[in-house]
């Protein structure tokens, strides 16, 4: 008997639908099953996943060869999320179930040998697109039903073996379906982030970070260990405009995605915050694997990428940065094909100022010669460092202001001004793609950062003095954009333009 099922396989950050055909013919003098249609590892050892749960559960296996075809064909499936439905479309096929109960179901879940069933992952793109399609309802793990559930117009069923699904199916047994109301988890699970006010001095890197803040812009600080580039870096997050629920889903698709998403947290209301070590791989920070999966810059998607000891990361990881800083997304090509994955994050550099780490502290001495320092410097590529709109100096505190209690505004006052500053930047740039000041074309700056003699004095000089290129010529304009916003003035001033050329600290000669 012929028998279908509906699926779905996660390509990219969206969902594809996947029909499930299975054709018991009954004949033969052996049980045999062949899995046909671009199937991976995990999906053809879902036979012998499939079998034990079915005979665990109490339903016989169909006897003689049993074809299973997953159509499309030409896509790759991987992964054990296909192991569900594939055990209900055998039991169909073996008449146990009505096969018209099945057109309005889309199904997921891997299958344990005792009939439970398991967590997958990517459930909730896949929960958007059984709503595209139009399905009645969507039937998954228990353990992700929080998560499918945030999803409006389809009833998510949570089920916790194939049995109960089975019955489910079959109208003997209900199951509420599982709905999150977005707003309220929204609201409610926001947790208070790590607040600026508790650090101590470094009013002038707090500026930076506020500044970069408001334009979306990049930001490196240079400084001695131990001076707190770590701390603030942590703390940027907390100044950033709260997180739209479009950007909440977007980021929660993509650690659903990665397999990141915890049974009880079904939506991400906070900005990421992702800091990976120095020796991560090219595939670890962008991508990878043979069936390409979000990697670090996409995990950080609408948040914060940390990377500290900027320098000690090997060169081919931090060229791998260039495309999604400047687009915004990281398309990776391998055999099983080309995806994109989004990667709209601001990114937070640290590194010492020459091998030894105390080149310009007071504290120590450096010992390292200029030769040395400046190979060490030479490990970030002019191309990468000039994508950074922002170098700040973060000098060593001295004991005078370690021993005095923390001072200056609070992330909640910095997150108001940096708001505002948001909101004019979305005012003038209207509904493009454009949303803040880091983000302008070139025709964008010639419109909006319109220079007086004075300014266009300032930057030749500047120009003259840094040997700046023409990209950083741009970041230059940026920056005094932004700052200018965070004043509430149009026209760029002569002090937006000489504190841009001061947050170009790598910019400068060291001797």
């Amino acid at each position: 008997m012929l028998a279908r099922a509906r699926s779905a396989a996660v390509v990219g950050v969206d969902a594809l639908s996947v029909e499930i055909e299975i054709n018991a013919s009954g004949s033969g003098e052996q049980t045999s099953v062949a899995i046909v249609g671009l199937p991976d590892a995990a999906v053809r050892e879902s036979r012998e996943r499939v079998r034990s749960a079915l005979g665990a559960s109490g339903y016989v296996h169909p006897f003689g060869h049993t074809t299973i075809n997953l159509a499309p064909a030409d896509v790759r499936k991987e992964g054990a999320a296909f192991d569900l439905p594939i055990a209900v479309g055998m039991i169909a096929a073996s008449s146990k179930i009505d096969p018209d109960r099945l057109d309005d179901n889309l199904i997921i879940g891997e299958l344990a040998l005792d009939g439970s069933v398991r967590a997958i992952r990517g459930a909730l793109p896949i929960a958007l697109h059984a709503r595209q399609c139009g399905l009645k309802s969507l039937i998954v793990p228990a353990d992700n039903a929080s998560e499918a559930g945030i999803v409006s117009d389809i009833e998510v069923i949570g089920v916790k073996s194939l049995a109960e699904a089975v019955e489910f199916i079959n109208g003997r047994i209900p199951i509420q379906p599982t709905f999150v109301d977005v707003k309220s988890y929204y609201t409610a699970h926001r947790k208070p982030a790590q607040d600026l006010v508790d650090i101590k001095g470094q009013d002038v890197v707090k500026r930076a970070l506020e500044v970069a803040a408001a334009g979306g812009h990049n930001i490196l600080m240079i400084g001695p260990p131990g001076t707190g580039k770590t701390l603030i870096a942590k703390r940027l997050p907390s100044i950033l405009p709260l997180m739209a629920l479009e950007e909440a889903l977007e980021t929660t698709k993509v650690h659903s995605i990665a397999g990141n998403l915890e049974s009880h947290t079904p939506l991400i209301v906070e900005r990421p915050f992702r800091a990976p070590h120095h020796t991560i791989s090219d595939a670890g920070l962008l991508g990878g694997q043979s069936n390409p999966r979000p990697g670090e810059v996409s995990l950080a998607h609408n948040g914060v990428l940390f990377l500290d000891e900027f320098p000690e990361f090997r060169r081919s990881v931090l060229e791998v940065l260039r495309q999604p800083l400047e687009n915004g997304d990281v398309t990776i090509s391998r055999a099983a094909g080309s995806m994109t994955f989004p990667a709209d994050f601001q990114l937070v550099a640290a590194m010492n100022p020459c091998p030894c780490g105390h080149y310009g502290s007071f504290q120590r001495q450096c010992r390292c010669t200029p030769p040395q320092i400046q190979r060490y410097r030479s490990k970030i590529s002019g191309p990468l460092l000039d994508r950074i709109d922002i170098h700040i100096e973060v000098a060593p505190l001295s004991d005078k202001q370690l021993m005095a209690a923390p001072s200056g505004e609070g992330s909640a006052t910095i997150r108001s001004r940096v708001v505002a500053a948001r909101d004019l930047q979305i005012q003038r740039f209207g509904n493009g793609r454009v949303t803040c000041n880091a983000g302008m074309q070139p025709r964008d700056i010639q419109t909006h950062c319109k220079l007086s003699a004075g300014c266009q004095n300032l930057l030749k000089l500047a120009i003259n003095d840094l040997n700046l290129s023409a990209r950083a010529y741009d970041r230059i304009l940026r920056v005094a954009r932004t700052i200018a916003d965070l004043e509430d003035v149009g026209p760029l001033a002569e002090h937006h333009i000489a504190e841009a050329i001061q947050y170009r600290t790598m910019d400068r000669q060291l001797w």
